[in-house]
């Protein structure tokens, strides 16, 4: 699972700049230590078109983030953990829900505050 969330947060970093490539990047540091017996690793790189990719990680998940400008010259700064609960991405570039309307937190509050009665059970 650490591989695949490391080159699918890769392939995110590289496909915003699918329009705008700068064949003449390089890399400016990179340093990659590899899994140990334990399976901690740890990498970071950094290009000289501002791309900027660090991650650390074990058996129990990952962390990192992602930095580079859009070619609209948003900056951008994703951060991210992986765990067994799933993919957790942060950032103010992404979308985030619409706030629950007050009408369904009320009925939310009155359903917590007005449990079902417990069932009987048949025989």
């Amino acid at each position: 699972m650490k591989v695949f969330v490391c080159l699918a947060v890769i392939a995110l970093a590289g496909a915003a700049f699918a329009e705008n490539i700068d064949r003449d990047a390089e890399i400016r540091s990179l340093t990659n230590d590899a899994s140990d017996p334990e399976g901690n690793f740890q990498y970071a790189y950094e290009t000289s078109n501002g791309i900027q990719v660090q991650a650390v990680g074990n058996p129990a998940g990952i962390s990192g983030s992602v930095n580079y400008v859009s070619p609209e010259g948003e900056h951008i700064n994703l951060s991210y953990t992986a765990d067994e609960e799933g993919y957790h991405p942060s950032g103010d570039h992404l979308p985030t829900p619409p706030p629950v309307p007050a009408y369904i937190l009320r009925a939310l509050e009155y359903i917590r505050s007005h449990p079902p009665p417990q069932l009987k059970e048949q025989h």
